[in-house]
């Protein structure tokens, strides 16, 4: 199993930030269900401050072009992104249209 690890920053307002924890305690069904169609087995979201931190488990199955491809083509998930937009700023180091980035693992015990 392999896990990868990404950050993305909230907009920093309380009432933001409180919006986008109440969705993540009740994300769609159909969100879930494309997660875990994708070979994500395990997927958690830390927030501090704001500022958001996921780690995610795939199996075998996984790769982030599938993911991809799976997420452009799925209208809820779309929706899904669309709308928590709302609520995330990407990072100051990222690119153009880009949300999660992929942390680099720079020690392990």
């Amino acid at each position: 199993m392999k896990k990868h690890c990404f950050a993305l920053d909230l907009i920093d307002d309380c009432k933001l930030i409180e919006e986008y924890k109440i969705y993540h305690k009740n994300v769609w069904p159909e969100i879930i269900d494309s997660i875990k169609e994708s070979g994500i087995t395990n997927l958690e979201i830390f927030l501090v401050g704001n500022r958001t931190f996921m780690i995610m488990e795939v199996d075998d199955t996984f790769s982030f072009d599938k993911k991809k491809h799976m997420d452009d083509e799925n209208p809820t998930v779309v929706k899904w992104e669309t709308l928590m937009w709302k609520y995330q700023q990407a990072l100051p180091v990222a690119k153009e249209g880009e949300k999660w980035i992929l942390m680099e693992k720079i020690f392990q015990l």
